[in-house]
C-alpha cells in the first residue's frame, strides 16, 4: 500500500511539472510565432514603375505602378506592410524583387511618391509587418 501511495504522489508531481513544462512552451513558441506580425525594422528600398506598368507580377496580377504594392525576394505573397520614410503607406506585397545589390524592399511608384522615396530612389526605410 505504502508503495502505491509514493508512486501516486511521484507520478501526480511529474504531471504538475509536465504541465508546466507545456505551457511554458506555449508561452514561448505563441511569442516566436507573433513577433513578425509586430516587428519593426529597417530596409533598404527602391522603386520601380514606367518600365513594368501593365506587365504581369510574379502573383499573375497586371502591375500598377500607381497602385500602393511591394516586391520583396521572401515574403508570402498578400503580406502586408506599414512603410515609413517621409511618411507612412500601407503597401501589399505582390511581386519578386529588387535583384539589385542589398536591396530588400522594391516598392510601386505610387507607394514611393506616398512616403517621399521617388526622388531619393534608394533609402532606407521603417517597416511593420500588418
Amino acid at each position: 500500500m505504502w508503495v502505491l501511495v509514493v508512486t501516486l504522489v511521484t507520478v501526480c508531481k511529474y504531471e504538475q511539472m509536465l504541465k508546466s513544462i507545456i505551457a511554458c512552451a506555449a508561452i514561448a513558441a505563441s511569442t516566436l510565432v507573433s513577433a513578425p506580425v509586430n516587428a519593426a525594422g529597417g530596409m533598404l528600398s527602391s522603386w520601380y514603375g514606367p518600365g513594368f506598368h501593365g506587365r504581369l507580377t510574379a502573383n499573375g496580377e497586371r502591375y500598377d505602378m500607381h497602385g500602393l504594392t511591394a516586391a520583396h525576394k521572401t515574403l508570402p505573397f498578400g503580406t502586408k506592410l506599414r512603410v515609413c520614410y517621409d511618411s507612412c503607406v500601407d503597401v501589399r506585397i505582390n511581386d519578386r524583387g529588387p535583384f539589385i545589390g542589398a536591396r530588400e524592399l522594391d516598392l510601386s511608384y505610387g507607394a514611393a511618391k506616398a512616403i517621399g522615396l521617388v526622388h531619393p530612389g534608394v533609402a532606407n526605410v521603417q517597416v511593420t509587418y500588418l
